[in-house]
């Protein structure tokens, strides 16, 4: 939580069981607003879950079942008839290996924007324009918008996946170690990228980089066999822990 107190997205209780395996325990969490939040912990730990939980996207798994209270802008995202549709749109997610489409640079930045009903090829170009800037690839890319996704270096793909995010305007980025597939030099672009966009967008990312968590977030949750053993900000976390686990996490002993 910021030191106004606001918050973003805040989870209540929250539980998840796949099937009998309960994954995630009576998780507490505040998200801070335009600020980057990283999850820590050691494989297994629950990560992962918690940030699909954020838009919903363990719905699709048909053995979970989640209960507590996930609250974005203070409303319940797991209440009785919300919109999967807008709800996506305002919490987007990019994942760990580029996905991006098999279509070119402009079809992809433009596909969101199309499925929510914009046709007009002016005003596309200028979303597509717009996202791309917003990810440093309009220089690089702006006479290769009718070339193939695919061509695109893995850094490249990366950011394009996180253009054809930012072209829908969502609210929320969540980033399920979307490093994991870069070297280190992409991996530190990528990073910058994160700063910048984190003025105008709240991310929460998940990583194994504990480097990367103490480089790039405000603040910090460790994750342990499914439970939040502590948050706060990044310094303290990894300056000075309140918990034994947390501590001998960050110091190597175990994880």
């Amino acid at each position: 939580m910021t030191d106004n107190g606001q918050v973003k997205i805040r989870t209540e209780r929250l539980n998840l069981h796949y099937g009998a395996f309960h994954a995630l325990k009576d998780v507490d969490m505040a998200v801070p607003p335009r600020m980057i939040t990283s999850i820590i912990g050691p494989s297994g730990c629950g990560k992962s879950t918690l940030l699909r939980c954020l838009n919903r996207m363990n719905d699709l798994i048909g053995t979970a079942r989640v209960t507590g209270r996930i609250l974005l802008d203070g409303k319940d995202i797991l209440a009785g008839g919300t919109a999967m549709t807008s709800l996506r749109r305002r919490v987007g997610m990019v994942f760990q290996r580029p996905n991006p489409f098999p279509l070119s640079v402009f079809d992809n930045v433009s596909y969101g924007p199309r499925v929510h009903g914009e046709l007009d090829r002016r005003r596309l170009a200028g979303i597509v324009e717009s996202a791309l800037r917003a990810t440093g690839l309009w220089e690089t890319l702006k006479d290769r918008l009718n070339e193939h996704a695919l061509s695109l270096s893995p850094e490249q793909q990366q950011r394009l996946c996180i253009s054809r995010l930012v072209a829908v305007e969502p609210e929320v980025l969540l980033m399920d170690e979307p490093c994991s597939a870069l070297d280190p030099i992409a991996t530190g672009h990528v990073e910058d990228l994160m700063k910048n966009l984190a003025q105008n967008y709240t991310i929460v990312i998940v990583t194994h980089n504990m480097q990367q968590a103490a480089r790039v977030s405000d603040v910090t949750a460790f994750m342990y066999l499914g439970r939040l053993i502590e948050s706060g900000p990044t310094k303290d976390i990894f300056v000075k822990p309140k918990e034994k686990q947390t501590e001998d996490y960050i110091t190597g002993r175990f994880g």
